[in-house]
């Protein structure tokens, strides 16, 4: 396996397991509760702890502090919207655990989360290899 390979697997790997920590272990009922009510300090606060989180796949793949933090700032709005909107799905169709579109909305919210992870390794990636 070639350094490049190595180091964009281990960037992913950073990013799922930050994803876990600050989805689940992290993330308070404060948070969960006030995620769809916009410009909450709860819903800041749960995509700020994942901006954080973030921080450690600098250190696999290094770059300006300028995309670093363009990075970071693409990272919160994507979450912060994400999570919003996927409050106000919720709170408008009244779907709960045993409804089949609750899960499907659960889906697609971690797909986007996780492609937003998808776009971070491949931006930093090409900067690093540029």
């Amino acid at each position: 396996m070639t350094h490049t390979l190595t180091t964009i697997i281990a960037a992913f790997a950073i990013l799922q397991i930050k994803h876990f920590l600050c989805d689940y272990p992290l993330q308070t009922s404060y948070q969960l509760r006030n995620k769809g009510r916009y410009g909450h300090p709860g819903g800041l606060l749960h995509s700020g702890i994942h901006v954080v989180g973030t921080l450690p796949v600098f250190l696999v793949l290094p770059v300006s502090l300028p995309l670093a933090a363009a990075v970071l700032i693409g990272e919160f709005l994507v979450h912060y919207h994400m999570d919003w909107a996927k409050a106000q799905v919720m709170k408008a169709t009244g779907w709960g655990q045993d409804d089949s579109p609750f899960w499907w909305a659960i889906g697609f919210d971690q797909l986007v989360h996780h492609l937003t992870y998808t776009a971070i390794v491949w931006v930093l990636s090409a900067a690093v290899v540029a």
